[in-house]
């Protein structure tokens, strides 16, 4: 029952209309599996097949099937392949199997179903909200409830929902059981800002019709925050908003594995042109086509077929290592078939909310201009505040009767100097307590009544609720100086003083944050005293044009923002009762207005807001994750740029940036102005190119007006930036933008987030890591790999992916080596039999060549490593070096294909030289001569012994010796005991090694590579 994009419509939900049920909703599950029971099998085989690597080997088994081609066993062609795939499938089936289990245990939750007719009626309490729905009623109080929505869209703020007022209104939820009612739905978009429908009460007299806004929904992935509600469900499955904003899983392929596949296409092209050359020396005599197909039979060596599988068993080790290590625990590795791509990231995209910062705001600084207090001077604000109210309490006139307590008289400046300071405190903190949008709420905590904890306003039930951490930062922090938050409805708010007393004022006006205004404001009537003050509290940018001239607002504002800190301006302006009543007729009138009602309302605001009063600055911080200053350091080191994707605002998103030190202290920011149309994005681009060294700050917005216009353009400039920060990003521009840096740049992406809405980011990105953080685990679930803390991503990249990366490159090379010798002594020996497509090892050896023989010391170069993982986190710098692809380039396979020739001919032509009277034996002497030069070069690539290497080695050798008993068709064991062809092979073989030793040698003495300097 899934919806394609194009049958998506509008649609009525009825309740309590068990008749029309004639809709279903597509299946609500969370699915991250790459296959079903059906077609995993298919699905596995495409996937290796669709390589030509693969391909190939499968067509060369088949061709064993017609007996013109046949050039031994079957089983020397299938028994490898089957293993191959054996290995493949068996690793796919675990991971799914491991994915099927993961999110059977995220679709298993329970939820509270209040209706099997009608529509479907869901009670959620404190809960991942399941499914898209409308908000019917809550058992809050004050008839409203708040969301978080950090998974959907990485805002922190919580946000307010009300429900509909005629549903709110009945006197139990099992009232909604009884009415009939529908609910007007627009079609399924992918807009999470807004949403237009209808709800329709039918059987009221007259009918009830209530509009529904974004105020009314509650979206699936959003957690309730408070109380009970009860919804019903609109959408579910794709239809949901979250699941459209999110990108379906892709299977991914390493670039290494691409590189890889291309090295055995040239392979290919070289086992052809050998082919066709040995024809050709044949002047193309008789059947000469079925020549050339027992030639490419003969010469398939030069494609190691063992490459894959060694290079799939490496990965698996890899992944084993990183689960294992104690210093990131708790990483998970979901995908093993790209642990070597950690190793060559460029760019990392990460999210900012719980991923670089613990989402928890901390009131770090008040500054009044001639005095700053710091979180160890808060004791002082505390007096300053106890003294203002002590002497309030005790009467106004104390303060100007030096007589009443002739213990603190004073001489007449100090006096006026404490007063002073101590009365400024006093109001910076009373306009701190009062200028916001928090509400206490009293919970019952199992001793209290709830109906009891809000009369007496315990402190031990009272939490605060607010659409913005910074504003609940902002209540702690005066709480903890002695004015505290009691009690708040729609129209009144009630602080207490630190001797207890109660004070009342009356909310007259209130005008909320926005984005585009950057301030927030609130009108109180002092109930005590009838005073009408206005508080206004907003960004630095918009605030210095509405304060009195001051000299040093710019100053300290940059001073606190270099420090990381979150910077509000708070000002204050009386009025009188007249003042107020013209505002008030005013503004009544400006919101009565049809027409530009928006710009209306604006100007009267202003009106007020002209030289009012500076009080204070606050700077609150949001606490970064533990080490992640020296994470970054250490991914900047390595020649990684960062750029920042979030949903939060843009002063927010710059000071974490700044407190991160994503942007180093040196570096300018330039903040890409707004732009709407085609001529304001060029005018700003040409602005931007201008600057040098520089971090971008940019929002989703204009963000989206560039790349419609000025795609190339911006991109180009992005990419020389030091660092960038997009703020205000929605899912779909996350991936959007890995895209296309993936597209333009041609280098790795790494994406790194916590939350629902990093799902589409992770999964475009060629490395996806997910942060366990404390809001779910969809982020993590979908990952390809999965930590707990972002600190934990420098070691991953910086010791784990070098490793593998480099251990990938060193096994895929040396198995290349080992297949390329053996075709190289095949090509010898054709050539001195006159071009005979006849083969030189045949049956047991072939196979035991690649497997028992040399496979356990070739596969022990997983374990080698050029230099300690603390000195891997020490010198970043030489990840740099990784991002070039040198390990694994055109350069070292010559070298490696150069290597290969040498040793084979060697190996050959020394075996038909020194051996010319037995030459009955040539395969006795050359096959023991290639097993132990294949031993000598796997310690000559060594660069760090493990004593699993040497067990490797050893084990190998005495495999040899020992299975020469067994194979007397192929060997003579009398001949090979004899001492002549002892030192025979020794020569053969030193001469096919010593050389490179000795080269190795004197390119390390005159030109040693990095790591070698650490290590030395």
């Amino acid at each position: 029952c899934w919806k394609t994009i194009s049958q998506l419509r509008a649609q009525k939900l009825w309740l309590g209309h068990p008749e029309k049920r004639e809709q279903r909703y597509p299946r609500n599950v969370i699915n991250n599996q790459k296959y079903n029971f059906f077609t995993f099998l298919p699905g596995v085989l495409f996937n290796q097949f669709k390589y030509f690597f693969n391909l190939y080997f499968l067509l060369l088994a088949c061709s064993q099937f017609v007996n013109e081609l046949r050039l031994g066993a079957l089983y020397t062609y299938w028994v490898p392949l089957g293993f191959v795939l054996i290995i493949t499938i068996m690793r796919e089936a675990v991971e799914e199997i491991r994915c099927y289990c993961r999110d059977k245990e995220v679709n298993s939750q329970i939820y509270s179903k209040l209706s099997t007719r009608g529509k479907d009626l869901f009670s959620v309490i404190n809960q991942r909200v399941p499914a898209d729905m409308i908000f019917l009623r809550t058992s809050e109080r004050n008839g409203s409830c708040f969301l978080r929505t950090d998974q959907l869209d990485g805002e922190t703020d919580w946000k307010l929902r009300l429900p509909v007022a005629c549903t709110q209104r009945l006197p139990t939820a099992a009232d909604l059981l009884q009415i009939r009612s529908y609910v007007y739905a627009e079609e399924p978009n992918i807009d999470i800002h807004n949403f237009i429908g209808t709800f329709t009460r039918e059987d009221g007299d007259p009918p009830v019709n209530e509009s529904l806004s974004i105020e009314n929904t509650l979206w699936a992935s959003t957690v309730i925050a408070s109380g009970t509600v009860v919804g019903v469900v609109i959408y579910t499955g794709k239809e949901l908003r979250s699941v459209m904003n999110t990108s379906n899983p892709r299977h991914k392929v390493g670039l290494f594995d691409l590189e890889v596949n291309c090295l055995t296409k040239i392979l290919f092209g070289a086992l052809v042109v050998v082919s066709l050359v040995m024809v050709a020396l044949q002047h193309f005599a008789g059947r000469w086509y079925l020549q050339i197909f027992r030639f490419l039979l003969l010469f398939s060596n030069i494609v190691p077929i063992s490459l894959r599988v060694n290079l799939d068993m490496g990965k698996m080790v890899f992944s084993w290592m990183i689960r294992r290590d104690s210093k990131i625990p708790g990483t998970v590795v979901r995908a093993s078939t790209i642990p070597e791509q950690l190793g060559r990231i460029s760019y990392l995209l990460t999210d900012k909310t719980g991923t670089l910062t613990q989402n928890e705001m901390v009131f770090r600084r008040l500054h009044l201009g001639t005095v700053a207090y710091g979180m160890d001077s808060m004791d002082e604000v505390q007096s300053h505040v106890f003294s203002a109210y002590t002497q309030l309490g005790t009467g106004h006139d104390n303060s100007h009767s030096g007589d009443s307590h002739p213990s603190h008289r004073l001489a007449p400046a100090a006096t006026k100097v404490r007063k002073t300071i101590s009365s400024r405190v006093h109001e910076a903190v009373k306009a701190i307590a009062l200028v916001h949008c928090v509400t206490p709420v009293y919970e019952a905590n199992g001793v209290t009544d709830q109906a009891e904890a809000e009369q007496h306003y315990e402190d031990t039930c009272r939490v605060y609720q607010a659409a913005s951490p910074d504003e609940v930062s902002l209540v702690q922090w005066t709480e903890s100086v002695g004015l505290t938050l009691v009690g708040r409805d729609h129209n009144s708010m009630q602080l207490r003083t630190p001797s207890g007393q109660i004070l009342n004022f009356t909310i007259l006006q209130i005008f909320p944050f926005t984005y585009e205004s950057k301030r927030m404001g609130i009108i109180v009537r002092d109930e005590s005293t009838g005073e009408i003050s206005f508080y206004m509290k907003g960004a630095d940018v918009v605030m210095a044009g509405i304060v009195q001239y001051n000299d040093w607002l710019e100053e300290e504002c940059g001073n606190m923002a270099r420090e990381g800190l979150r910077v509000l301006v708070v000002s204050k302006k009386s009025l009188t009762e007249e003042q107020y009543q013209d505002f008030e007729a005013r503004y009544i009138q400006a919101k009565l207005s049809v027409h530009d009602r928006s710009l209306k309302v604006a100007t009267v605001i202003e009106s007020l807001e002209m030289e009012m009063e500076l009080l204070c600055l606050t700077g609150v911080e949001d606490q970064l994750q533990a080490d992640v200053r020296p994470t970054l350091e250490i991914l900047r080191n390595a020649g990684i740029k960062v750029w920042m994707l979030t949903g939060d605002k843009l002063e927010t998103a710059t000071c974490t940036a700044k407190n991160a030190h994503l942007v180093t202290r040196n570096q300018d920011i330039h903040i890409f102005r707004s732009v709407t149309t085609r001529g304001e994005a060029h005018l700003e681009l040409n602005a931007f190119r201008r600057k040098h060294d520089c971090a971008l700050v940019i929002s989703g917005d204009s963000l989206e007006v560039c790349l419609k216009f000025y795609e190339y353009e911006f991109m180009e400039l992005a990419c020389q930036c030091p660092a960038v920060v997009c703020c205000r990003c929605a899912p779909t521009q996350k991936a959007q933008i890995v895209r296309l840096l993936q597209e333009r740049t041609g280098k790795l992406t790494c994406a790194v987030g916590d939350g629902g809405n990093d799902v589409s980011m992770i999964q475009e990105a060629d490395c996806g890591v997910g942060v366990e953080g404390k809001e779910g685990k969809q982020a993590s679930l979908a990952a390809d790999f999965s930590v707990t803390q972002f600190k934990h991503l420098g070691r991953l990249l910086m010791v784990h992916g070098r490793n593998s990366y480099k251990r990938s490159a060193g096994l895929s090379q040396f198995v290349i080596h080992r297949s390329l010798c053996i075709s190289t002594m095949q090509a010898v020996f054709s050539s001195v039999f006159y071009f005979a497509s006849v083969p030189l090892y045949q049956g047991f050896l072939i196979i035991g060549y690649s497997t028992i023989y040399t496979m356990f010391p070739v596969f022990s170069l997983v374990l080698d490593k050029d230099v300690k993982s603390e000195v891997a986190m020490l010198y970043p710098e030489l990840y740099k070096d990784l991002l070039k692809g040198r390990p694994l380039s055109f350069k070292t396979f010559l070298i490696w294909v150069l290597i290969s020739i040498y040793q084979g001919s060697i190996i050959m032509y020394g075996a038909l030289l020194l051996f010319e009277s037995e030459f009955v034996h040539i395969v006795a002497i050359s096959f023991t001569s290639l097993i132990l030069t294949e031993l000598l070069m796997v310690a000559l690539t060594i660069q760090t012994w493990h004593w699993l290497m040497i067990v490797a080695e050893l084990l190998s050798l005495a495999c040899y010796i020992a299975s020469l008993v067994f194979l007397h068709e192929f060997i003579d064991v009398y001949f090979i005991a004899t001492l002549s062809f002892l030192w025979k092979v020794t020569v053969i073989t030193l001469v096919s090694c010593l050389p490179l030793y000795i080269l190795k040698y004197l390119r390390r003495r005159f030109s040693p590579p990095n790591y070698s300097k650490l290590t030395s």
